[in-house]
Formats: C-alpha cells, sequence, structure tokens
C-alpha cells in the first residue's frame, strides 16, 4: 500500500521534468522609420514636418502600439521622427526621448540598459539598417519611397519580423 504513494510522487516528478521551464521575460523593440514627409515629390528639405498621409500613418502606429507595453520611445531630433513618435507618446504618456540621428551606439546603449523593457525607435531610411544590424545582426536596406515598415526585434533571440502597417 505504501507503494502507490511512492509511485505518485515519483510520477509527479517525472512530469515537472517534461514541462517547459517558465519563460523569462523577452523584451521587444519596435523599430520604424518616420512617416511620410511633407516635402515628398518636392525640393528637400532639411528637417520637414509630416504630410496628411504621415500623420494618419503616426496615428495607425499608434493605435498598433497603444496596447503592446512600451515603455520607451526613442527618435532622433528631427520633426519627423518625434512626429511619428508623438501620438504613441499621448496616448501611453512615455516621453519621447531624443537620440541623436547620428548617435547610433548610444541609442543601442540606451536601449540595452532596460533589458526587460518593450522600446519603440524611430528612425531614418539611413539609420535602421545599422540599428537593425547592432540589435540582431541582420543586413537590410530600406528604399527612400518606404515608410510603411515596423520592424519587431526580439533581442534575446535575434529574430526580426517585418510588418506593414
Amino acid at each position: 500500500m505504501r507503494m502507490k504513494p511512492m509511485l505518485l510522487v515519483i510520477a509527479l516528478a517525472g512530469v515537472g521534468l517534461f514541462m517547459p521551464a517558465a519563460a523569462s521575460a523577452q523584451k521587444l523593440i519596435f523599430v520604424v522609420r518616420h512617416a511620410e514627409r511633407a516635402d515628398a515629390g518636392m525640393q528637400a528639405q532639411r528637417d520637414p514636418v509630416l504630410s496628411a498621409a504621415g500623420e494618419a500613418r503616426a496615428q495607425k502606429l499608434a493605435a498598433m502600439l497603444a496596447d503592446a507595453g512600451v515603455k520607451d520611445i526613442f527618435a532622433t531630433e528631427f520633426k519627423r521622427t518625434q512626429d511619428t513618435a508623438k501620438p504613441l507618446a499621448m496616448k501611453t504618456g512615455v516621453a519621447v526621448e531624443q537620440v541623436g540621428a547620428a548617435d547610433t551606439a548610444v541609442l543601442i546603449a540606451k536601449i540595452r540598459a532596460h533589458p526587460d523593457d518593450v522600446e519603440l525607435v524611430v528612425g531614418h531610411s539611413n539609420t535602421l539598417p545599422a540599428i537593425l544590424k547592432a540589435l540582431a545582426g541582420v543586413d537590410l536596406a530600406i528604399s527612400e519611397n518606404e515608410y510603411d515598415n515596423l520592424f519587431v526585434v526580439v533581442p534575446a533571440t535575434g529574430t526580426v519580423t517585418r510588418v506593414r502597417y
């Protein structure tokens, strides 16, 4: 009779060996290029604002990420990146932290300083490749006329998923 309780304990211990370990938190980093600029098709300005289409895209991004748990938002010093990040910042109450467009190393250090946070990075077609390379080892290019890329990076696995929005 004492054998049955011992078998039960052994059986339960064996089940525990085959159950997956509790998953640790893996932070996500959303990386986007700024939305459409107002000077598209005209003589390029140094720091243009967003076009109406760009403002609509920034609102769409905010709607998509409003419940994603974003704790940090980083954008460059330019109006178009700040204005792309602003709707999400307003929805979540998370301030947009400015990081210079040429300061990729500083940006990566800031991201890595918050290993358990979900973060949004808003950059440019010429800065996103270096950012994605540093975060996940991915080589890619972004065309000058592409504004609809949302990259979802899981640094713990090096996974990068591109979503068009």
